[in-house]
């Protein structure tokens, strides 16, 4: 009898943290996978060479990175800094602080601002290209409901998810306040959200096993379209076991979107029709996050035990990259039934 083939998790890269993923990220412009750790590291990798290009060492766990362009980025940091990571020659600046760890980080190319988000209850924004200091990098500091767990950004708009289920909506050009304020429409914890590439609204997971579908337009049509749904979940002698969805990362060109979580699954989905497209096999233990390559190509999956079952013995934390074939994230088109002739 011949042994089964072991699972395609796709291309595991060489030298991954030693600790905990907090977040990875591709560029924009290239295939360059940019990753940060409760190791105190920020790495940049070649995803499609699987090489460690650089690698910056902070003073205290980094909860999360991104990039300004293909050699620098900027960090958000336990030890409650912001820095500007600068790979091709090694070098980190700190752009400023906020009062308690910095939860997130985004830049806007739009423009040309570094925002974060705090567990003081602050988003920040800076000017990264203001001299050294805070002072002077500083743009304006914006009070929050409570403590700040995941924000996304997609063009003008800037999402906010705060402890208490609370999500601020923004337009950076104006940031003295929220365009809109909401609660998250799930009764648990929000674990991450995440705007869809048409501008349109967003999805937000929580930690409750369910991805809620949310839209911007606030007229009751607008309205009409959005819903929620159950995932990452399984049933064991009748009991209905449910996973944290710690992440979302959506397809650039299709639009569908790949969930993460604690039961190690990556399913695909396509919120216009509400499929699931595919499931990955199954990661030696929890997502911590995903991320899709600029053309969709390749989709980076951190395996990483989060600590929701609090300390115990768990699978090395790993990044793998997959390539991505279109079956799994293209939409199946609807079938119309013939009518009755």
């Amino acid at each position: 009898m011949t042994a089964a083939a072991p699972p395609n998790l796709g291309r595991e890269l060489f030298s991954p943290p030693s600790d905990g993923i907090s977040n990875l990220r591709f560029s924009n412009h290239s295939d360059l996978l940019l990753v940060s750790s409760w190791d105190k590291s920020a790495r940049l990798y070649d995803a499609s060479t699987n090489v460690l290009k650089g690698e910056l060492i902070h003073k205290a766990p980094v909860l999360d990175c991104c990039f300004h362009d293909d050699s620098s980025g900027f960090s958000a940091c336990a030890d409650n800094k912001v820095r500007r990571l600068v790979f091709n020659n090694n070098r980190e600046d700190v752009l400023g602080s906020h009062d308690a760890p910095v939860r997130c980080v985004e830049y806007s190319y739009a423009t040309g601002q570094v925002i974060t988000g705090s567990w003081d209850k602050t988003l920040k924004c800076w000017d990264p290209r203001g001299a050294s200091g805070q002072e002077r990098s500083l743009v304006g500091t914006y009070a929050q409901p409570e403590r700040v767990y995941s924000m996304s950004l997609s063009g003008n708009r800037l999402v906010v998810a705060t402890a208490g289920r609370h999500v601020n909506i923004y337009d950076i050009r104006n940031m003295s306040q929220p365009e809109q304020r909401r609660e998250s429409s799930l009764k648990y914890q929000t674990r991450c959200v995440r705007c869809y590439p048409n501008g349109l609204g967003y999805a937000l997971s929580s930690v409750e096993g369910r991805v809620a579908m949310e839209f911007f337009d606030l007229s009751e049509a607008g309205q009409s379209k959005k819903y929620a749904f159950k995932c990452h979940r399984k049933s064991e002698s009748g009991k209905d076991i449910v996973y944290p969805v710690n992440a979302i990362a959506f397809h650039p060109i299709y639009g569908t979107f790949a969930t993460g979580g604690c039961d190690g699954y990556v399913n695909v989905w396509d919120g216009n029709n509400k499929k699931r497209l595919y499931q990955y096999s199954k990661y030696p233990t929890s997502i911590a996050a995903l991320s899709f390559s600029r053309d969709g190509k390749l989709l980076a999956v951190a395996s990483s035990y989060t600590y929701e079952e609090g300390q115990k013995s768990h699978e090395p934390d790993a990044i793998f990259v997959r390539n991505v074939n279109e079956i799994e994230v293209k939409p199946k088109p609807k079938v119309v039934p013939n009518p009755a002739t």
